[in-house]
């Protein structure tokens, strides 16, 4: 693997010789771990324990990759293929928390999202009441947080498809920001030829501008005394430590340091004349030659009460009228509605949209989806999708059937083999043995829910969504 040849003059600038040549060497010749993080809130994990990443308590290094499509479990929410390093931030949201012990950390807001990854661990460590906005701005890798949003199963989260300045009427809402930015993606080179093949230094002054200007944006929308994890996956210290002394002097941010474990062999900040206010401890850099995983950048950084454009506002009163969902009116559909609200078992309200698609907004998620809407933000999901009536019947929905909210008494439940599960998951034809009853039936695979079909029988209609489907491998 050949890399940049203006890269390895920039890492010259930064690295001392010793450092250097091993930085590079394991860069380009070094181990690629496979790693995964335990859904803790579903349970049944079919493959082997592995061994533990050190900064995530469900983080596992597997010895072999196995094929993840082929695994049920994957497609339940038992887990989540991520990569070692970026499993990090649940170790720092976790610091967070134990810091604020009078529960204000309650509303946060991951601003580029997709696929999930840093989304999923957030969840997993947010205690019960915490709201999640997980946005991503691009369209097609919204449609894929979305599914890997509903496969982890949390209800309280709306999915978001916006620009960072979208959210601007929504000034002081949020009391912590992951803002894990797109970058030139140096600390992938390792796993992904492309990114080499794209790297150049004007791309590095392109994406360290959008940064900032990302930062500008959001910046507003963190609450006085909140919390911002700014993260990257490159090496260069122009979208790194430039861009965290940026933070300080232009924003007014507070440096926060990160505990880490020596043990976890985590590279400090790079100082220098570059960024004279970043101290060693300001950052934790995941670099190959010192950690087992892939390169990656994050700091934590505390909005001040004197900060730039820190001051509240009341969000904008801007609605999308076609977007907005309301509980149905007639007493048909409110009765509808109500038999709805028994397929889940946490406190919330059932709304509609425009198009008769019901979704439950649980109490925790209340607050921010009704500000959400009424700022115009354009919403791919919140909360639990309950279904829709079709018809005389009431159908489900798949993400109901994924979500941890869903109440395991409203539907018949048929546990399938391996074989069974995977033609359901292909969305091929399956059968049920002849005691099932007819109608919707929750299927599951080691005890965890892999879907709907509705039984007629002689044989099944199956509810999977087609986009999710296997394909023949």
């Amino acid at each position: 693997m050949a890399l940049p040849t203006a890269f390895i003059d920039e890492m010259k600038q930064v690295l001392p010789p010793d450092e250097l040549d091993d930085f590079l060497h394991q860069l380009t010749e070094g181990e690629q771990p496979v790693s995964i993080r335990l859904n803790a809130a579903k349970s049944g994990f079919s493959l082997a324990d592995g061994v533990a990443v050190p900064w995530c308590a469900t983080g596992r290094y597997l010895t072999t990759r196995p094929q993840f499509t082929l695994d049920p479990m994957l497609h339940a929410g038992a887990y989540y293929v991520q990569e070692a390093s970026s499993q990090f931030v649940a170790h720092v949201i976790g610091h967070i928390l134990e810091n604020e012990p009078d529960g204000s950390t309650r509303t946060c807001l991951d601003l580029c999202a997709a696929p999930g990854g840093k989304s999923t661990a957030a969840l997993s460590v947010l205690p019960d009441g915490c709201a999640l906005v997980s946005n991503e701005i691009d369209r097609k890798r919204a449609h894929i947080l979305t599914e890997n949003i509903q496969k982890w199963g949390n209800p309280n989260v709306c999915v978001t498809c916006n620009a960072p300045a979208d959210f601007r009427p929504l000034r002081g809402e949020f009391d912590l920001i992951v803002a894990d930015v797109p970058c030139s993606g140096e600390g992938m080179f390792r796993k992904d030829a492309g990114a080499i093949a794209e790297w150049n230094p004007a791309k590095v002054r392109e994406c360290a501008a959008l940064q900032r200007q990302i930062l500008n944006d959001i910046w507003p929308c963190l609450r006085d005394g909140g919390y911002m994890i700014y993260s990257t996956c490159t090496f260069n210290i122009h979208e790194d430590e430039e861009n965290l002394q940026f933070i300080h002097d232009e924003l007014g941010g507070e440096i926060l340091p990160i505990p880490v474990s020596a043990d976890w062999h985590i590279h400090p900040a790079l100082t220098g004349s570059f960024a004279p206010d970043v101290r060693p401890e300001s950052a934790c850099r995941f670099m190959p030659h010192y950690t087992l995983g892939e390169g990656l950048f994050m700091v934590l950084i505390r909005k001040s009460a004197s900060a730039a454009n820190s001051s509240k506002s009341t969000p904008s009163d801007k609605k999308r009228d076609k977007q907005r969902q309301n509980v149905a009116s007639d007493k048909k559909k409110a009765a509808a509605l109500a038999d709805m609200a028994d397929w889940v078992n946490v406190a919330g309200r059932v709304v509609q949209d425009a198009a008769g698609v019901a979704s439950f907004i649980p109490d925790a998620l209340a607050d921010i989806h009704q500000k959400l809407l009424r700022a115009g933000l354009f919403l791919r999901s919140a909360g639990v999708e309950l279904g829709t009536q079709k018809g005389k019947d009431l159908q489900p929905a798949h993400a109901l059937a994924l979500s941890t909210a869903l109440h395991r008494g409203a539907f018949p439940e048929a546990e399938l083999d391996l074989e069974t599960a995977l033609n359901y998951l292909r969305r091929e034809a399956i059968v049920l043995p002849p005691d099932m009853p007819r109608g919707y039936i929750l299927l599951t695979f080691n005890g965890l829910p892999l879907g709907f079909v509705k039984n007629i029988g002689n044989r099944c209609n199956s509810l999977y969504p087609m986009e999710w489907r296997i394909r023949n491998l």
